[in-house]
């Protein structure tokens, strides 16, 4: 097998669309969606709920079978393709420029995505903008460990491993861009691995048995926090 080779999340999704299935693919996902799926409220119906960094749609998908009108924002054609394919309504921007009206969610989801993004303020202020008053987010990113012990998000094609590049965000990363974007943090989660979630002949590094994987924080926007277009 090649030596990896790192791509810009805009190739890299690119690439990796084909063979990106509408649904938890790995132990990690299977994990972070855990504690996801945990805070979106059983019962949608009659809600808006966004996703931005929909990629295939996974999340779509479930706000669909709880009822919720829906709408998926993704920078990958590729992506957005996979999704349409599913039935889904998308349309293309990303977490810095969302094309929908402020106010517009009454719940949204940004899974996986923020770590592709490296001014994570501007992202926040952004999902603000679209997010109705007193109205929820919730975010899903690699644990801060991550990085710390060389986890990379990698995929493989054709017997040559790829890895999208990111950015890694502290908690205080977190922490002062939501107060900045007038968001408060009401909830952290810091999933780990069952060892259910992992296939026989799935690859993952055993240290993860014993961290968190992923990062998930639910956050409010307080009435009076209004952000310009």
């Amino acid at each position: 097998m090649s030596a990896l080779q790192e791509l810009d999340p805009v190739a890299g999704y690119a690439l990796w669309a084909a063979n990106y299935p509408p649904h938890s693919h790995n132990p990690f996902m299977r994990a972070e969606e855990r504690a996801m799926l945990a805070l979106l409220p059983a019962t949608l119906a009659g809600m808006r709920v966004l996703d931005v960094g929909c990629g295939s749609g996974r999340y779509l998908l479930h706000a669909r079978q709880r009822g919720a009108t829906s709408l998926g924002v993704d920078r990958s054609a590729q992506m957005l393709a996979q999704a349409r394919a599913q039935g889904l309504q998308v349309i293309q921007g990303s977490a810095t420029c969302v094309p929908v009206t402020d106010g517009w969610a009454d719940i949204i989801v940004c899974a996986l995505t923020l770590g592709h993004v490296a001014d994570l303020k501007a992202a926040l202020t952004e999902l603000a903008r679209v997010l109705k008053d007193s109205a929820t987010l919730l975010c899903s990113d690699f644990h801060p460990i991550a990085d710390t012990l060389g986890w990379k998000r990698t995929f493989t094609i054709a017997d040559q491993r790829y890895a999208v590049q990111y950015t890694p965000h502290r908690y205080a990363d977190w922490q002062a861009a939501s107060k900045a974007a007038g968001l408060r943090i009401e909830a952290i989660s810091e999933p780990q691995l069952d060892p259910a979630d992992i296939v026989a002949g799935q690859r993952f590094d055993p240290r993860a048995l014993s961290v968190p994987v992923a990062i998930v924080f639910a956050m409010s926007k307080e009435p009076s926090c209004r952000h310009p277009k």
